[in-house]
């Protein structure tokens, strides 16, 4: 197993190969040879994590081609230098403290009351709130000079618990009156207007910054007022300066309640008893800002904490499973018994591409999925069973049938595990499971007693055109009707049949059970057999035909991620080949020289699947980026496909898609989804979509996807 160890920096990398039972320690000598970085100044961590020592990676769940990051502590190479620095950088910190603290006391020196030209205090003005942006009604409480501008204290009018502040007088003018009929506007005139800009058909806040916008003002459309001098107000200019005791419209805070303070509500009041009441006992939490009186909280507290912050039951994290660093992991029931097996002497499991974990997991289609997944050819090679179950060809690492009782069998590996298994190509006679003694964590071995029809045996049996027979067997009365079963051929295979491939694990297409039979196998145990016979329409890879065609699709064999680079690292003493190159080593020399001569054929689009593109207007500019990259081939094509045209929401190929005026395709469910909980846009651009929008399918799309993915919409 390999894994990337990379500096928090991003320039400097490893990659080590190691066990799943290394010790951290020896994780971090390692990475001592690689990147020259002493053990007692490594800090690693993984999946927010750090690691310590004592532990395995196991217990981390490290897993093939992660990547750990290094951090590198400072080295303090002089102490005596670091005291004085620290001292230093003390004196200093200390010197700018004292200046802050004397420029502060200078700030609150120099605010002294004073008088203004224009304004004086109790006038009703209008202020700018610098939070929203938007003008609200205040009053003047103070006037005061700082150096050469005047500063004024003002409070929200309409604000029951409003604490005054100070403002600049760029951010008051005096409070609009005048309401502008709409006929007396001209191009160019700066007016204030109640705009919602989230919510257009909404009642919004008052602005005046809104450039290039068309706006909807509901009718109201007030003049903007200029400051005059105090020497120049009129008795009708002071009447207007004094506050008339209304409120401009504007959006509720609140939309549960619209900001009545006489109905209950959890939204802006108490999480618990919906009460608006003792607003100076209700605690806000810092995450969500749901609101809680002290006595309704379990236990209630007595006063406000005094702590920074504060997080309601909720949303607080348990500190007791929280993993610090430093402090020791939480152990699970799972690895608590391994740790009980550690005193055996055993040996040391964890190197081996067989215990690696999937990395990924195929969701195009349901594990209970019958016949070929979509996307995977005939022929196609993985070097690992591993990823033979990320493509969902054959998902179980280590059993041979993968199948439920209850249903069917779906897919099983020909590995050569069974002596009694006879492989000829188009038609074999495979072995069931079962009548071994696996105990302790055994891989294979030995019959040491009779099969029976049960488990995986009778799923691979139902697959049978016949009525089941748990005693006799049966033969299909019409064998071509029997459920399908995905066949994958095992490089091990090669010792006992000429059509195994040479290297990996080979996708060979779609066989058919044709008769199952109980028989004494060659152990003198009595053992299920199936007789299974291809039912497919790509040819058999093994076949000339089959050849031709692989090359002409281009398949070669699929590494793992990262495999090619670990193995350049690795030393030549390994059970397979080394990899000295980047070529195919699964084929021989003459293979190699005539996959040269023939050229890579080209992906042509069915007519059927052209009609469905040309009618699927909305995506012309997806489909011409995929088109454009058929000549390297049907799996590239089917790869942008799959990119192209894959849901924001659930990350999968869009089921059933929904294609938004924005020109973004949707899963019909996840778009509910999303207007069910109240988001009335587009889930990737957040382009606004009324409340009423009809959803309607792209059929034109939804047949090309299932053209090209055919079941990939089961299930979901």
């Amino acid at each position: 197993m390999y894994i990337k160890v990379r500096t928090i920096d991003g320039k400097g990398e490893a990659i080590i190969m190691i066990s799943k039972l290394t010790e951290v320690e020896d994780l971090k000598r390692e990475i001592k040879k690689e990147l020259n970085i002493e053990t007692d100044l490594q800090r690693l961590f993984f999946r927010g994590k750090q690691l310590e020592n004592g532990y395995k990676l196991y217990d981390y769940n490290v897993n093939l081609n992660d990547v750990i990051q290094l951090m590198v502590r400072l080295e303090c190479r002089n102490d005596v230098e670091n005291k004085a620095t620290s001292s230093n950088n003390y004196s200093v910190n200390n010197s700018d403290l004292n200046k802050s603290i004397e420029d502060k006391e200078v700030e609150d020196i120099e605010l002294i009351e004073a008088e203004s030209l224009y304004y004086k205090i109790g006038d009703a003005v209008d202020c700018l709130d610098q939070i929203h942006g938007a003008w609200f009604e205040a009053i003047i409480k103070k006037i005061f000079k700082q150096g050469t501008k005047l500063i004024y204290n003002v409070q929200w009018e309409f604000e029951s618990h409003g604490i005054p502040f100070n403002v600049p007088e760029i951010s008051i003018r005096p409070r609009a009156r005048y309401l502008i009929p709409f006929d007396d506007l001209f191009v160019g005139q700066k007016v204030m207007i109640n705009y919602n800009v989230d919510e257009p058909k909404e009642t919004g806040l008052c602005d005046n910054e809104l450039a290039d916008r068309k706006v909807n003002p509901r009718g109201e459309i007030y003049a903007i007022e200029s400051p005059k001098l105090l020497t120049e107000r009129s008795t009708e200019d002071e009447k207007f300066m004094v506050s008339s005791g209304k409120r401009r419209r504007i959006a509720a805070t609140c939309t549960s309640c619209m900001d009545n303070p006489r109905r209950k509500c959890r939204e802006c009041g108490c999480k618990v008893c919906a009460s608006k009441e003792e607003e100076h006992n209700l605690l806000l939490c810092d995450e969500c800002d749901s609101a809680y009186h002290l006595g309704c909280l379990v236990p209630p507290l007595t006063k406000i904490p005094e702590e920074d912050y504060w997080y309601c039951p909720e949303c607080k994290n348990d500190e007791n499973e929280i993993v610090k660093a430093g402090d020791k992991l939480k152990t699970s029931k799972k690895k608590l018994v391994a740790q009980d097996k550690e005193d055996k002497p055993q040996r040391d499991w964890g190197k081996g591409m067989a215990c690696v974990g999937r990395t990924k997991e195929c969701s195009l289609v349901r594990p209970n999925h019958r016949g070929p997944i979509p996307g995977v050819e005939v022929g196609t090679c993985w070097m690992f069973r591993v990823q033979v179950s990320e493509s969902g060809v054959h998902r179980p690492h280590i059993a041979g049938i993968h199948g439920r009782e209850t249903d069917c069998a779906y897919s099983l590996v020909l590995s050569g595990g069974y002596e009694d298994d006879i492989d000829n190509g188009d038609d074999f006679i495979y072995t069931g499971s079962g009548g071994r003694d696996l105990s302790g964590n055994k891989r294979t071995a030995g019959q040491s007693c009779d099969q029976t029809l049960t488990r995986m045996n009778k799923a691979l049996a139902i697959n049978c055109n016949a009525k089941l027979n748990a005693t006799e067997g049966a033969t299909a009365q019409n064998w071509k009707k029997g459920i399908p079963v995905r066949v994958v051929r095992n490089f091990k295979l090669a010792k006992y049949s000429k059509y195994a491939p040479r290297e990996g694990n080979r996708y060979d297409g779609i066989y058919k059970v044709v008769r199952y039979y109980p028989d004494t196998g060659k152990s003198g145990f009595r053992v299920w057999k199936y007789v299974l016979r291809r039912d497919d329409s790509a040819p058999a890879p093994w076949t000339e035909e089959g050849k031709n065609r692989i090359a002409s699709l281009g398949l070669k064999l699929l590494y793992p991620d990262g495999y090619l680079e670990a193995m350049k690292k690795t030393s030549s003493n390994k059970k397979r080949p080394a990899l000295d190159d980047l070529e195919d080593i699964a084929t021989s020399k003459q293979d190699k020289s005539r996959l040269k001569k023939l050229k890579q054929e080209s992906y042509k689009i069915e007519n059927k699947l052209i009609n469905f593109i040309k009618e699927d207007l909305a995506n012309t500019k997806l489909w011409d980026e995929c088109c454009a990259v058929t000549s390297d081939g049907k799996s590239i094509f089917l790869n942008y496909v799959m990119d192209r045209f894959t849901c924001t929401c659930c990350l999968e190929l869009v089921c059933n898609p929904v294609t938004t005026p924005c020109a973004h395709n949707i899963c019909l469910s996840c778009l509910k989804r999303s207007f069910s909980s109240g988001t009335h846009s587009c889930p990737s651009c957040r382009h606004k979509l009324d409340k009423n929008y009809k959803m309607e399918i792209n059929q034109p799309l939804s047949n090309a996807l299932l053209l090209l993915y055919p079941g990939y919409n089961s299930g979901r």
